[in-house]
């Protein structure tokens, strides 16, 4: 059930220069701070015109991008707030279909449906196994997918421009989904031994990687012969700890997983293509005890990766850099589960325990030139195929990414190093 009623409060932004606004819902007094309200997923849309948030008790919240904006391009679009009632708490949404990299650099209208209008889709997966398909344009529910036998975490559309969608769950399982055939075409990939936290897919939509949540086990499947690649971590981490997030580089030639022991928690780089890891990032904390670290995502332009954990409700990571290019103020109480940039970068979107979403102001940097050449080359060259050209080391370590310190250390930052506009 589609409604447009408003339950949402934009709220000012606080003392921190990076927010640039909050959205607060309204709650009964009798629900605020229960378990029910959180915030498990955001996701921008593809052309970065729409925003949706679970928002906690099953209803998914639709919002046009930016909030002031009053009417599409074309000046027919309905862009009034749109919620969507699936009767069961969501974990995981996603817009699509995604254009392919080229495509998705120039903002286009989204595709056209069999009968001439605009088709744009959010998926979201529900506790209860099922996932379910709406018209975010004409808020209606397009059809059901039923297979998983437990919570639907996470989903992720290919960005190819394709109906399929992938779907991975506390059943120990992920699903390739063909949503040309209403679901009813499904590959089942198994393999892990708990639960999936996760699942990420390669931007040239070759592999999919998923980590779980207790079996610590880091897993690449193509998604071209739906089989099982390898395992990146195997029996060799002999340490107990909790994985919670991964995410591609938007050229494909890293894969970063999250991880948190305790009060420490740990980002891990790795070569997709020869499982080589290449460099780890850790906190560690002696002032309290568990911090958990909850989402990480690269910007879309591949120069920072962004890390939501306990402590901080934001922090971005330039990979190979010593110090947070960014980072919010300490907060203890931040209760962030979830981030996702907008497709054109400069914000991000962040929910949290208690069903708000904050959208922040990122650094924006200029790519260098050599940053650029690296990104265009690694999207379609292997490192196998890297590494068999005449380059020099310098220039060869350096499109590999086996520039980066193999480890780095990031102590309890003070809050004098908190970021300033």
């Amino acid at each position: 059930m589609c409604s447009t009623e408003s339950n949402t409060e934009p709220q000012p932004t606080s003392s921190d220069p990076a927010l640039l606004l909050e959205l607060k819902t309204r709650r009964p007094p009798s629900l605020l701070d229960q378990a029910g309200c959180e915030t498990w997923s955001v996701d921008f849309s593809p052309d970065g015109t729409w925003f949706a948030w679970s928002m906690g008790h099953g209803i998914v919240w639709v919002v046009a991008w930016p909030l002031d904006s009053e009417e599409g391009q074309d000046g027919e679009t309905d862009r009034a707030d749109k919620s969507f009632s699936c009767g069961h708490p969501v974990w995981g949404l996603a817009f699509g279909p995604r254009p392919p990299r080229s495509a998705a650099a120039h903002p286009t209208k989204p595709s056209k449906g069999p009968k001439g209008k605009s088709t744009l889709l959010l998926a979201t997966g529900l506790e209860n196994g099922v996932i379910k398909v709406w018209n975010v344009l004409t808020g209606n529910a397009v059809f059901d997918l039923h297979g998983h036998e437990g919570v639907v975490r996470n989903l992720v559309f290919p960005q190819n421009g394709s109906l399929k969608l992938i779907s991975s769950s506390r059943d120990k399982t992920l699903r390739i989904w063909n949503l040309a055939h209403k679901g009813k075409k499904v590959q089942v990939l198994s393999g892990h031994k708990d639960w999936i936290s996760c699942c990420s897919v390669s931007p040239d939509c070759s592999m999919i990687a998923s980590v779980g949540r207790f079996d610590r086990m880091v897993c690449l499947w193509s998604l071209r012969s739906y089989t099982f690649i390898r395992n990146l971590r195997g029996g060799t981490n002999k340490k107990l700890c909790l994985l919670s997030s991964c995410s591609f580089s938007p050229d494909g030639a890293v894969l970063a997983t999250a991880a948190f022991s305790g009060s420490s928690w740990w980002i891990d780089l790795w070569d997709p293509y020869t499982a080589e890891k290449l460099a780890t990032l850790a906190d560690y904390f002696e002032d309290y005890g568990q911090n958990q670290i909850s989402a990480i995502q690269f910007s879309p332009d591949g120069l920072h990766l962004a890390i939501v954990t306990d402590d901080r409700a934001l922090r971005i990571w330039e990979p190979g850099e010593k110090h947070m290019t960014m980072q919010t103020k300490r907060d203890q109480d931040s209760s962030g589960l979830c981030c996702n940039y907008h497709p054109q970068g400069g914000v991000i979107a962040t929910g949290t325990r208690n069903g708000h979403v904050r959208f922040w102001r990122t650094p924006r940097t200029v790519p260098s030139l050599c940053h650029l050449c690296r990104s265009i080359m690694r999207h379609s060259v292997s490192t196998f195929q890297i590494e068999a050209l005449p380059l020099p080391k310098r220039i060869l370590e350096y499109l590999t990414y086996r520039n980066i310190p193999e480890r780095l250390k990031t102590c309890c930052s003070s809050d004098e190093e908190d970021w300033e506009s």
